[in-house]
């Protein structure tokens, strides 16, 4: 939404909007000139905006049916639009290429766009995360021919782009309160691949169930096994790879990426590869892969010394929490991981308790908290400890409010810690990154 605003914003509109709580992101676009309100409250909105002959109103699919304001809006018989159907129109006719995937297109979105970004002719990005490189979730740089998008599979609201190229990292079960099951997940990413044209470019991890129209050119990528797009020669020292990538036109040598962990180096091979494909040379992929800082709460260092790591991801699928704690052990072998979980979502919990169960039992001490509701009202009888019941080592979980945590840490023994999820643990992270600079005495 906010890299949206931000875009519209640039195009001379005036943009103002609301949001549940006040956060960094919120201040910063105020600060850009865009303000921002946190009550639902009709009366609040701008006269200006009042106007439905000149207005367009963009909401998220995630806001309740209940919100007095959109309903107001609808009421009022103002053009309405999903954030979704907005960036598929602000994108078309353009030359775009769209990455989609339960986890890592974020990552690979953000990495694509920095290589484009880093070449002659620069592109346009609406990302899902904030870039370290650029501070931003909107990139505009040169002449933007291409135009990256972030696709999201929620309320399948990728069904509105209409990219010429796609990137698909991944197709685990999510969303299902939106699906229902596995099989209509699968449909709604076939029928998004479906909108290529022929001629454009489909880059898949090798392995996914995508089924694929005829006319368009069909590239793979893997970690794990032979693909058109291959890590080569690879090592990982230090949190940092290095690999040679085997290309359909041949190799590229010595690349360095410091996404860390298994998943990094896949998520660098697939962003690597699409801007091969669209036409980044093989200095401009060296250049571009060496100085990606990262994203935001993707793998995203506060604190890293001899004697302790803070670190905090957006990890809050099961899949995604085992890449991370698993890239963790790799980069820091032998050390003790403790890690802060949030769940999200209710019909997440329930659907996923088992699985999530099993990627925390990877961590030597598990703080869970209170699930994050975001859009969803309590489901009876699902909370934090349906995943505690699952665990196999219940005596290394600690159960504890949100606002109690930096208490629950005090008796531990503090090596590598992580906070995880995708609701406002993030919040927390500033406090918490003083707390441990005053206890192991780094201020």
């Amino acid at each position: 939404m906010s890299a949206l605003a931000r875009y519209i914003h640039r195009l001379g509109k005036e943009v103002a909007g609301y949001d549940r709580t006040c956060t960094p992101l919120t201040m910063e676009l105020a600060g850009e000139g865009i303000p921002v309100h946190y009550s639902d409250d009709p009366a609040l909105i701008p006269q200006s905006f009042r106007d439905k002959e000149n207005t367009l109103v963009v909401y998220t699919p995630a806001l309740p049916g209940t919100h007095a304001e959109l309903n107001y809006f609808k009421k009022a018989g103002f053009c309405l639009m999903k954030r979704a159907e907005l960036l598929g129109e602000v994108s078309r006719g353009r030359p775009s290429v769209a990455v989609a995937g339960t986890h890592g297109k974020t990552s690979v979105s953000t990495l694509l766009a920095h290589l484009l970004a880093t070449t002659e002719n620069g592109c346009t990005a609406f990302l899902g995360g904030i870039s370290k490189n650029y501070g931003n979730n909107l990139i505009m740089t040169g002449q933007n021919p291409w135009f990256v998008l972030e696709a999201d599979e929620f309320d399948r609201s990728f069904l509105r782009l209409y990219p010429a190229h796609a990137v698909v990292t991944s197709m685990d079960a999510d969303h299902l309160d939106i699906y229902g099951d596995y099989r209509q997940l699968q449909q709604a990413f076939n029928e998004f691949v479906s909108h290529l044209p022929p001629g454009g470019i489909l880059l898949m991890k090798k392995g996914l169930p995508v089924e694929y129209p005829e006319g368009i050119r069909k590239y793979t990528y893997s970690v794990k096994e032979d693909a058109d797009f291959t890590p080569e020669n690879r090592q990982y020292r230090k949190g940092k790879w290095s690999f040679d990538l085997k290309t359909p036109g041949g190799q590229i040598s010595r690349l360095m990426s410091g996404n860390p962990g298994k998943a990094g180096l896949e998520n660098a091979v697939a962003s690597a590869a699409m801007a091969w494909l669209l036409g980044a040379g093989m200095d401009e992929l060296k250049s571009g892969l060496d100085s990606f800082e990262g994203v935001k709460r993707r793998f995203d260092f506060h604190i890293r010394t001899a004697d302790v790591v803070y670190m905090d991801d957006y990890a809050h699928h099961p899949e995604e929490l085992k890449a991370c704690i698993e890239a963790v052990r790799d980069s820091f072998p032998g050390r003790k991981i403790t890690g802060i979980f949030q769940p999200h979502l209710y019909t997440r919990t329930r659907d996923f308790a088992t699985d999530f169960a099993r990627s925390l039992d990877l961590l030597d001490t598990c703080i869970l908290v209170d699930i994050y509701p975001a859009r969803e009202e309590p489901l009876p009888g699902i909370t934090a400890d349906t995943i505690r019941q699952h665990m196999r080592n219940p005596e290394a979980v600690i159960r504890c409010r949100k606002e109690d945590i930096i208490p629950a840490l005090k008796p531990l023994e503090l090596e590598v810690l992580l906070t995880l999820g995708a609701g406002d643990i993030d919040t927390l992270v500033t406090d918490i990154k003083k707390w441990l600079q005053k206890r192991f005495e780094l201020l």
